[in-house]
């Protein structure tokens, strides 16, 4: 977000302080918002994944008999699942869901602390992630030099966090850093283009 408001300023606006100041401004003031909106989706993805799955624990317990509790398991497992292992083993996973399913204590999209601590958590994230872009025009006098020494630093960060993200999962940091910084660069300059 940063590297869409600092480039696309300087293209429209060309680059000098005082418009690098406010669009470094206003583009922080976009993290905080786009934080808040990211908190808020947070919990109300978590609270709407709790209410599907209790309507789901709640028709499985309610199904006029075994085989169509086991229905509704399937149906709801196999989409995650597929056709790994043998059929057996999946029907008896099914069978096992349906009986723990049976005894378990349900209730309905609630929010928790947990919610909210995580979604703190996912504001704080989305702020500080533009603050690094901000370094360099503190540093730095010349305003076409922080430009690109902030653009820079943007573009690494991309680089980073597709890297750190591949590893976590198992996968080639190196390819992932590079797709997600040239990725992240294509979609910075779509948003140019299209006037964002």
């Amino acid at each position: 977000m940063v590297l869409t408001c600092t480039l696309g300023a300087s293209l429209i606006v060309g680059i000098d302080r005082d418009t690098l100041r406010t669009t470094l401004i206003a583009a922080l003031g976009c993290n905080i918002a786009w934080g808040v909106i990211d908190a808020a989706l947070y919990i109300m993805g978590n609270a709407f994944v709790r209410s599907r799955n209790s309507r789901l624990m709640q028709a499985i317990r309610s199904a006029p008999d075994a085989a169509a509790a086991l229905v509704l398991v399937k149906q709801a497992m196999e989409p995650r699942i597929g056709s790994h292992g043998r059929d057996e083993d999946r029907a008896q996973l099914y069978r096992s869901l349906r009986n723990i399913v049976a005894h378990a204590d349900t209730k309905a999209g609630m929010v928790t602390a947990d919610d909210f601590r995580s979604a703190i958590a996912v504001f704080v994230l989305v702020v500080v992630a533009a603050l690094p872009s901000a370094v360099p025009f503190l540093l730095i006098g010349d305003a076409q030099l922080a430009l690109r020494v902030a653009n820079v630093v943007q573009v690494a960060l991309l680089f980073v966090v597709g890297f750190y993200w591949a590893r976590s999962v198992g996968g080639n940091g190196w390819g992932a850093g590079l797709a997600a910084m040239l990725c992240g660069t294509l979609l910075v300059a779509i948003a140019i283009v299209l006037g964002g």
